[in-house]
């Protein structure tokens, strides 16, 4: 089994739970639309054995341009982080 985008985890539900590919995909977007919105609003995710989303924030920092050698401001920004849990390293 080979899951490598959207359509092939929704042909994998439909089959397995008598759904639809429409069906399927409406309920995999929707999940993965929910765990964007709760990371946007700061929030973290915990998928019990398979693992945690959180967000990471990034303070504001100097850095040097590699070409130039010229000092430059990096702005604070917020990264999506995955955590994988135990159980999902143990199946690696």
């Amino acid at each position: 089994m080979k899951v490598s985008n959207v359509q092939s985890m929704a042909e994998i539900l439909s089959e397995r739970h008598s759904l639809t590919k429409k069906e399927s995909t409406e309920i995999i977007t929707l999940i993965f639309d929910l765990i964007g919105e709760s990371l946007s609003e700061g929030n973290s995710v915990d998928i019990k054995k398979f693992g945690k989303f959180t967000v990471k924030e990034y303070q504001a920092r100097t850095g040097i341009n590699p070409k130039t050698l010229e000092s430059i401001e990096i702005p604070a920004r917020k990264s999506p982080v995955f955590k994988a849990s135990a159980a999902l390293k143990r199946k690696l």
